[in-house]
């Protein structure tokens, strides 16, 4: 019961101060997020986490799935045959990235 009183006591202050602070305040927090996200040079460095991340991925699976053999579930097999047809499919992934 102490728990939820100092959660919900977190939950009012948080309020009091989001207020205090008004909606010019998120506007501008807003309006630095989407200058960030727009530079250039951040999306290159996503885009370039994005791609390590799936190539690691694919490296970590065929070691996996070496050592494992043919224990690995036709389930997961087909998921995973899934996942990649859908990807390559048009070149990019759910977050708009490209596969190049």
């Amino acid at each position: 019961m102490r728990y939820r009183l100092v959660f919900i006591a977190g939950l009012a202050v948080g309020y009091v101060l989001g207020t205090k602070a008004g909606r010019e305040r998120y506007e501008q927090l807003r309006k630095s997020a989407r200058q960030v996200a727009q530079n250039p040079a951040v999306r290159n460095t996503a885009e370039t986490a994005a791609q390590q991340g799936r190539q690691f991925a694919g490296k970590a699976y065929h070691a996996v799935s070496e050592k494992v053999g043919d224990r690995v579930p036709d389930s997961v097999a087909q998921r995973v045959r899934s996942l990649r047809e859908r990807t390559g499919r048009d070149g990019a992934d759910d977050w708009g990235t490209s596969n190049t």
